[in-house]
């Protein structure tokens, strides 16, 4: 019997382990590659084409969301399942907006994990339990001002923050927009400030949700 191959995409080495060693012992899963952060999950992804990739959200180099965005675009049949400790509704909106095929939480029983990973492939969206309510919160509050913060940014602030949310470094930022670092962290600084985020992943993910990647 032909097992599903899966990719995990984690920078935490000891959940690596522990996803590798259950989704070792099921007889319809195999792991066929890891990766410690999103661009090595976009270059395995090339190499193995797995089936399934299990996706982080948190990563260094490049983030599960950014990944997530190259991975649809290149490879549109693949599945990608979100496995995070964050529920929060902005990182559930960025994530299932970059395309991801659900959203579950580090959390859960491992067993729900593979029953997951079978329904996915199947075609099923999953959502953790906590991240549907997030979800439903979500699209029944009112319309936010989330474009009215935006028109807060000059147009070089829009330009630099869609190129944080591709993952750019503030060298390359600086190549880029044809400024020093120094500039390029004060844009950030007062991009951070104006949108009242806390980092750079933060700012990355109001990109994706608002359009701006």
């Amino acid at each position: 019997m032909a097992k599903w191959r899966i990719l995990l995409a984690d920078d935490h080495a000891i959940v690596r382990q522990g996803l590798n060693y259950f989704l070792g012992l099921q007889h319809d899963l195999e792991v066929v590659g890891e990766a410690s952060n999103g661009e090595e999950a976009v270059k395995l992804a090339q190499e193995l084409k797995p089936d399934i990739v299990l996706m982080d959200l948190i990563m260094p180099v490049m983030n599960g969301i950014e990944a997530t965005v190259h991975l649809r675009r290149d490879h549109p049949n693949l599945t990608i399942l979100v496995l995070t400790t964050f529920s929060d509704k902005d990182s559930v909106v960025s994530a299932i907006k970059a395309g991801a095929n659900g959203y579950l939480l580090k959390e859960i029983d491992p067993e729900r994990i593979a029953e997951a990973i079978r329904q996915s492939v199947q075609g099923v969206p999953q959502l953790d339990p906590k991240v549907a309510s997030q979800l439903m919160s979500h699209v029944a509050a009112p319309a936010t001002t989330a474009s009215d913060s935006t028109e807060r940014l000059t147009e070089r602030e829009k330009e630099v923050l869609r190129l944080i949310a591709q993952g750019n470094s503030n060298k390359e930022l600086a190549a880029a927009c044809g400024i020093t670092e120094k500039t390029v962290k004060t844009h950030v600084s007062n991009i951070l400030s104006k949108l009242g985020l806390a980092d750079r992943t933060q700012a990355a993910l109001y990109a994706v949700k608002n359009g701006l990647d």
